[in-house]
């Protein structure tokens, strides 16, 4: 008889980003997979059954009263020799849920970054850290994908915690080749010349990835250096403020607010330069990326960037708020020589290995065994 597993996540487009190869790796080690989600209307493959759960983003009691008895009603109903949790709503209903239907079933939490860490709001650790350490107790195994949540886990939470690298990078989506003549042309479709230095920062525009304080910071360097541009390439959750800001201190033309984009790995490869002005992440997916093309970095000191970026090897970390450090860092890696370069994308290659796809499945499912 076929092993049952429930996996519950707060979306289902969170499914569709990070957990199809999970999926996929069940399905393969002859499970019958069920999932518990918002559903949105995404399809997603190796899934034997969907239930519609209405899990909250937030501190909603109405739709965590909903959920948690939703969730009941799905333990009390069915069997399962396993019950994976992500996102901390979906996991906290989760293993309410299974503690108050007496379940023995063995639970797992994935965390794909605590919302307490250092420099964190207090509320975040009164509300978030709190709640944690309560339902570790009624989890056999925390997951975490960077070294700051794991060291907190480690000493706090009373349940086994694994450290994996991340949800895996899929070298798939890098799998095409671009002439010269091809990286000129999509420059050109962006506005861009061959001798400009081009920075990328993808990710969605909010405040916690600190873009505007990322164009104030850069305002004088992109006046003095009218052939720097930067590729803002992320979905805009900021209404606007971003663009607004770069066009009152005259930087439209050398600030390009892409949108949401699906060729971020063809941008990355006429880029000079990853960024990133993030607060926090959890292991963030641009800068893995810009690993694996090979461009140097130069990124916030944050959780999640720090796990990325080996200091002065293949890029440098800054302080938060430090505008001055980031400023010369850019401009250094603006001066980088061929030689420069091609030592900064051999020390990627050799970062960006043990955060491949094959290698963190693998260890993932490991856990999950």
């Amino acid at each position: 008889m076929n092993k049952k597993v429930l996996i519950a996540a707060n979306l289902e487009s969170f499914y569709s980003k990070f957990l199809v190869p999970q999926l996929k790796a069940f399905k393969e080690m002859g499970y019958i997979v069920e999932i518990a989600t918002r559903l949105e209307g995404f399809d997603i493959p190796y899934v034997d059954k969907k239930y519609d759960v209405q899990f909250a983003r937030g501190l909603s009691l109405k739709d965590n009263k909903i959920s948690y008895k939703q969730m009941r009603n799905i333990l009390k109903n069915n069997k399962y020799d396993l019950i994976v949790c992500h996102t901390p709503f979906g996991s906290a209903i989760t293993r309410l849920a299974a503690k108050k239907e007496k379940i023995k079933t063995r639970i797992v939490y994935m965390a794909h970054g605590f919302h307490f860490y250092k420099g964190a709001p207090l509320k975040n650790w009164l509300i978030f850290y709190n709640a944690e350490k309560y339902l570790s107790k009624y989890t056999d195994t925390i997951i975490t994908i960077n070294n700051d949540d794991y060291e907190i886990a480690k000493k706090k939470f009373k349940c086994k915690v694994a450290l994996v690298n991340g949800v895996g990078l899929d070298e798939s989506k890098f799998n095409f080749k671009m002439s010269e003549e091809d990286k000129l042309k999509l420059r050109k479709s962006l506005g861009l010349n061959k001798d400009d230095f081009v920075m990328i920062y993808a990710a969605e525009l909010l405040p916690r990835k600190g873009q505007l304080w990322l164009i104030k910071t850069l305002n004088n360097i992109l006046k003095e250096n009218k052939n720097f541009h930067i590729l803002l390439a992320g979905k805009d959750s900021m209404n606007g403020k971003c663009q607004k800001v770069a066009e009152e201190l005259g930087l439209s033309s050398q600030i390009h607010f892409l949108g949401f984009r699906k060729d971020i790995p063809y941008l990355l490869n006429i880029s000079d330069l990853a960024i990133s002005s993030s607060n926090q992440e959890g292991l963030p997916v641009n800068i893995m990326e810009a690993v694996y093309v090979g461009l140097p970095i130069v990124a916030t000191s944050c959780r999640g960037n720090r796990d990325l970026i080996n200091n002065g090897k293949n890029g440098y970390l800054i302080e938060l708020n430090d505008s001055k450090d980031f400023c010369d860092k850019i401009l250094y890696y603006s001066k980088l020589t061929e030689k420069e370069k091609t030592k900064i994308a051999l020390e990627n290659k050799k970062i960006i290995k043990k955060y491949l796809l094959d290698n963190v499945i693998n260890d993932i499912m490991n856990v999950y065994r």
